[in-house]
């Protein structure tokens, strides 16, 4: 009986002591989206990175995939990128996008990297849907100096500006307007020439299909110049497996016939004509062709365009006429096929 009692006793203490060893002592990791992106590098200031992610409609579900923000990143390195020729942009690693599968999610978000101690943006990445795509009318910018900015006039330049506040993330991608980590000093003809095709392309395809488009531009600079030499645009789809969208391109932050200190942002005219000639009209050429009308986006594209074919048939149009004549209507050219 005695022996009974001991092991009685024994496996008693054993059971207390099995007891104090509970799982809840092990924290799961968090899943709050305010703690996306912490894990990027980027040299400290005063101001913060910023993420934000569109609302969560009442019918989402808890398999829906959480906007992950990649440790990026090996940035593409200048020297191995062509001298500016006169073309906005080359493609880089035949125009495939370094995203990793981890990346991908159909939640709508943005990021903004934080100011370096230069006060340069770096990387920004969102996963563009219509959900966070602007409904009003772009607001003023015009009180944002980034740096390198100079308020510089040329002839040769179309509107007449040097530099313009260029968007990372485009105004119509985002809706993002004074965004201090979103405005670098860019050229006009990168802006216009380089990336507005690009911005144009990855827009027209959210609005025609609702899908969403993986979308990332890192600024690259040489040293501590203030002055980016050009911006990486990265874009997939990811609903149709970049069938959709899927580019990787530099573009450059040149002028044509200007000379650009990346160092400060001043410049000087160093070529060509500063006396642009226009022709005298003709008025014996037809100027009639036909197009393909958005009557969604409000833009035309050449019958032969690839936004063509995933436009909605309801929302298409078919004229034949003048492009001035559809300008005129409110409509505006593809910014893939140029018409």
């Amino acid at each position: 009986m005695k022996r009974l009692t001991t092991v009685v006793s024994l496996l008693l203490a054993i059971c207390l002591l099995f007891a104090g060893c509970g799982i809840d002592q092990i924290e799961p990791p968090s899943s709050n989206p305010s703690h996306i992106g912490s894990d990027i590098s980027t040299e400290p200031t005063d101001s913060s990175a910023t993420t934000s992610q569109a609302p969560e409609s009442d019918n989402s579900t808890s398999n829906t995939q959480k906007p992950t923000v990649p440790n990026k990143v090996d940035t593409i390195q200048l020297s191995s990128i062509p001298a500016f020729s006169g073309k906005p942009y080359v493609a880089i690693n035949n125009n495939v996008p370094s995203f990793n599968e981890s990346d991908y999610t159909t939640k709508s978000y943005e990021y903004y990297s934080n100011l370096d101690s230069l006060g340069r943006c770096g990387m920004v990445i969102a996963c563009i849907g219509t959900d966070i795509m602007p409904t009003e009318e772009r607001g003023s910018i015009g009180q944002v100096k980034p740096t390198g900015w100079h308020t510089v006039k040329y002839d040769c330049v179309d509107g007449k500006y040097l530099y313009n506040r260029c968007h990372l993330i485009g105004y119509q991608l985002s809706g993002e307007n004074a965004n201090t980590k979103n405005l670098i000093t860019g050229t006009r003809f990168m802006n216009v020439d380089g990336m507005l095709p690009f911005e144009n392309m990855v827009a027209d395809y959210v609005k025609e299909t609702d899908n969403h488009v993986l979308y990332r531009v890192t600024p690259i600079y040489d040293g501590n110049n203030l002055l980016a030499n050009g911006v990486q645009m990265e874009a997939y789809s990811i609903e149709d497996d970049g069938d959709g969208i899927c580019f990787n391109v530099f573009v450059y932050n040149a002028q044509p016939q200007i000379s650009i200190n990346y160092a400060n942002g001043d410049s000087s005219y160093v070529g060509g004509s500063s006396n642009d000639v226009e022709d005298e009209p003709n008025n014996n050429i037809d100027t009639s062709a036909s197009y393909i009308l958005n009557k969604n986006t409000k833009k035309f594209h050449y019958p032969s365009c690839s936004s063509v074919d995933r436009m909605k048939e309801s929302n298409k149009e078919y004229y034949t006429g003048s492009r001035d004549e559809l300008i005129n209507r409110g409509y505006d050219p593809c910014g893939n096929c140029h018409p």
